[in-house]
């Protein structure tokens, strides 16, 4: 432990000195949030005033981004606007994307997750329904479609109220585990010992789901043919299928979700906090969870629909790349479904 650690830790153990921390705390994140609030922006609207909206994030994968937004544009439906969203810079190519195909774009002086988030969704006002996803999600056939009937079932047609729908993600705490039992895969991965084979938000225990690259590779088909066609397992649990979804019970990675405008506002919009990181890094996460578990409200999983995700930060991030690069035919837009 280095010193600074340890002469925290002794100031904390007496009470003027919790308290001392506490408001040093409070201090920093107010300079933060004000810092934040009176950061600018950059907004190019191409908006047809749609009631549905998309907003990408990105800016850091460029790699990725042909066969990403291919996808996002071959599936989506025209009752769709698209806002792609870069936290804290501006990027020529993003531009020039979002240009091509008609979308908006959204730029913020300053790195803040949920700041850039808010600004999106604040100008598209005819927007009741945001889908949000991020620049390293590989969406398939029937994402819009299924995620909102998913939803409209759920708030009325169940016993649930929805705060979320995600469609059934490969490389994820949750989903990776429901994918391989609707596939029959996990045992074959259990017998692997790279995980502990339980759901988990990747943070408190299992963190082997979001730190071990192999796992990842393996979601990915690396040994196993049957996980390496997002679009055929789509189309072999859509066709033919009745709308099928699960509840998440944990907290869960946002990386592709539905939600609705009055939800948005509700939670209070997503919080400018630093939590995760000076970058708000999934502060807007905890928030819609904390959300969804403190009201009553479910997170649900469309399993008609899988979305591919490369992978989680760190090694595991820098391995998928490698092995994207090495597979691209795998990862591209497929006409064949």
């Amino acid at each position: 432990m280095s010193m600074k650690k340890r002469v925290y830790r002794l100031i904390n153990s007496f009470s003027w000195g919790s308290a001392a921390l506490r408001l040093r705390r409070a201090a920093r994140e107010d300079r933060g949030r004000k810092l934040v609030a009176s950061a600018g922006h950059h907004f190019i609207d191409r908006s047809k005033g749609c009631e549905k909206l998309c907003i990408v994030l990105a800016g850091y994968k460029q790699p990725l981004w042909d066969d990403v937004f291919n996808r996002l544009a071959a599936y989506l439906p025209n009752d769709v606007d698209v806002c792609i969203m870069t936290s804290g810079l501006e990027n020529e190519e993003l531009k020039s994307i979002a240009d091509r195909n008609g979308w908006s774009y959204l730029s913020t002086d300053v790195n803040h997750l949920s700041l850039v988030q808010n600004l999106a969704i604040d100008h598209h006002p005819n927007a009741k329904w945001i889908y949000k996803i991020d620049e390293d999600m590989f969406i398939t056939k029937g994402f819009f479609e299924k995620l909102l009937d998913t939803y409209l079932q759920l708030e009325n047609n169940s016993l649930y109220v929805p705060a979320f729908v995600s469609p059934l993600v490969n490389v994820s705490c949750y989903g990776h585990l429901r994918l391989l039992q609707k596939t029959g895969l996990l045992e074959a991965f259990r017998e692997t010992g790279m995980t502990d084979v339980k759901y988990s938000d990747g943070l408190h225990h299992n963190r082997q789901v979001i730190e071990n690259p192999m796992v990842a590779e393996f979601m990915w088909g690396g040994s196993n043919e049957q996980l390496r066609d997002i679009d055929k397992l789509t189309f072999e649990f859509s066709e033919g299928h009745d709308l099928e979804y699960s509840i998440c019970p944990v907290r869960f990675s946002i990386g592709a979700i539905l939600f609705s405008r009055d939800s948005w506002l509700e939670f209070g919009k997503f919080p400018i906090t630093f939590v995760g990181s000076e970058y708000g890094l999934g502060d807007d996460e905890e928030h819609i969870c904390h959300y969804a578990c403190f009201t009553g409200r479910v997170m649900a999983v469309n399993e008609n629909v899988v979305v591919g995700h490369l992978g989680y930060g760190g090694a595991q991030t820098k391995h998928m790349m490698e092995y994207y690069s090495n597979h691209r035919a795998q990862f591209s837009l497929k006409d064949n479904y």
